[in-house]
C-alpha cells in the first residue's frame, strides 16, 4: 500500500508542477524602490522638456502677432 501511495503521491506532484507552469500569475513584475525613484525622475524630467517647448513654441507664435501688428 505504501508503495502505491509514493506512486500516485509522485504522480500528482508533477501534474500539479507541469500546471502551475501553463497558468501564469497576473500580477505585475515587481519594481524596486530605487527603480521607481528613477523612473519618476525620468517621467518628470520628459514632462519639463514638454513644458519648456511648449513655452517657447508659444512665445515665438507670440512674437510673430506683434511684428504684424
Amino acid at each position: 500500500m505504501n508503495r502505491k501511495k509514493k506512486i500516485i503521491q509522485t504522480l500528482k506532484k508533477r501534474e500539479k508542477k507541469q500546471k502551475a507552469k501553463l497558468h501564469t500569475s497576473n500580477k505585475p513584475k515587481y519594481v524596486s524602490k530605487a527603480d521607481r525613484e528613477k523612473l519618476a525622475l525620468e517621467a518628470q524630467a520628459a514632462e519639463e522638456a514638454q513644458v519648456s517647448t511648449a513655452e517657447n513654441s508659444g512665445a515665438e507664435e507670440n512674437s510673430g502677432t506683434q511684428e504684424n501688428a
